[in-house]
């Protein structure tokens, strides 16, 4: 563990880079403002659902549908981003957020689920689109160790909206209703289309001459003749594998809901565990390395185990949300960095949209397999032990790449 004035040292370096860099500072307030609101209509739509008395493989389905957009759009969006300015594309994404939002407060049964389904996609779609834009964008203004940080500075900023997000999102829907969530929620994305249209993003855009199938095609040849590059793109999608928004909304409405109102049950597991995504890369994220992220894989893995041990005590699962949490943001910002460090920068929002495809997939899957699981008849328990499992063989999957590919160190 880094002592304690270290990691005093560790936060300052990020501070050090945002007043160092500010159009990285003005795309971090976005997503501060963003992310923050969009926690508020995400507690809003499950507790709308178990309000509703929808079936697990509904709530399910929706869990999947937020990651299900970005896989069908991955194939043509990273030919888009490196043929388009990001800036404009950023801009024309938050107004398609702005409205899918806002329009959430139509849906008020479940013969609106049609609308529910449709709002999300769209929504998600447009939210999975800005991502793979801005994280293809930070390599041509960054490189190296601030790369790294860049991407953990993203981690941080999505954990700590997640987690007063949630929070607060739980007990703005207890007092306040589902529908003030979604209005608060459109309205942040209005101050961050605002602050995205007054920022001046200079960037190199590399013409290539072909068409979108052409760079398609050229994609999948570069791919071809860089293996190492597939395999973190696969070893990032286990990280999906943390997809637990399904397995929190039946956790609470089998265990939770007698002790706890269902708003506030669900904005309190999730602020635990993202208190975990938050301390996490502050604690470890200078000790790890190309061979130290196999033992990040493994204690991901035992803390989900813990969490399936004390599930149904709402108190300890709270803490076991945090332990889960502490993994999982060092996991995906050294993953998501060895792939951009091992990329060439032509391909960078190409390989990154596929990367993207991978990950949401296996967040889809993991979605859906929960549903199917706990509709099938199996416990939750067993299901949160399963997807322990998978970290273990991600970690032994790791070694294995080290072992066979040619990876860059970052530095």
């Amino acid at each position: 563990m880094i002592p304690y004035y270290d990691n005093l040292a560790f936060m300052n370096d990020y501070l050090i880079l945002l007043k160092a860099e500010p159009v990285l500072r003005r795309l971090s307030t976005i997503q501060l403002i963003a992310y923050f609101g969009a926690w508020f209509s995400n507690v809003a739509i499950y507790t709308l659902l178990l309000d509703m008395k929808v079936s697990a493989e509904i709530v399910a389905f929706v869990a999947m549908l937020h990651f299900l957009a970005g896989v069908i759009q991955a194939p043509f969006s990273g030919s888009i981003i490196d043929s388009v300015k990001p800036k404009n594309l950023m801009l024309v994404l938050i107004c398609i957020e702005i409205f899918a939002t806002f329009f959430l407060v139509f849906v008020n049964n479940l013969s609106d689920l049609w609308l529910l389904y449709t709002l999300i996609f769209l929504k998600m779609a447009a939210a999975s689109f800005y991502f793979t834009t801005e994280m293809s964008l930070l390599p041509k203004i960054l490189d190296g160790v601030k790369l790294q940080k860049a991407n953990e500075i993203h981690s941080i900023i999505w954990s700590f909206s997640y987690t007063l997000g949630m929070a607060l999102g739980g007990f703005v829907v207890y007092l306040l209703g589902v529908k003030v969530a979604f209005v608060l929620d459109a309205c942040m994305f209005v101050v961050g289309f605002v602050l995205l249209y007054n920022l001046e993003i200079k960037v190199e855009m590399i013409k290539t001459g072909e068409n979108l199938l052409q760079m398609m095609g050229d994609t999948f040849r570069y791919l071809k003749k860089t293996p190492q590059a597939v395999h973190l793109m696969l070893i990032h999608a286990f990280v999906g594998l943390t997809a637990f928004d399904a397995l929190v909304a039946l956790m609470v409405d089998k265990y939770y809901a007698s002790v706890i109102a269902t708003s506030l049950a669900l904005g309190l597991l999730h602020a635990s565990r993202a208190i975990g995504l938050v301390i996490g890369p502050i604690v470890i994220s200078n000790w790890v390395n190309n061979k130290r992220i196999v033992y990040i894989f493994i204690g991901q893995a035992f803390s989900i185990y813990l969490w399936a041990y004390v599930m149904k005590d709402f108190y300890l699962s709270l803490f076991a949300s945090v332990v889960v949490g502490f993994f999982t943001t060092t996991l995906w910002s050294y993953t998501y960095t060895l792939l951009q460090k091992n990329i060439e920068q032509k391909y960078y929002g190409r390989i990154v949209a596929y990367n993207d495809m991978l990950f949401l997939s296996s967040a889809a899957f993991t979605s859906f397999m929960i549903g199917f699981l706990a509709t099938d008849g199996y416990s939750l328990e067993f299901i949160t032990v399963v997807i322990g499992a998978g970290f273990l063989v991600g970690g032994i999957y790791f070694i294995w790449i080290l072992k066979t590919q040619k990876i860059k160190e970052i530095k």
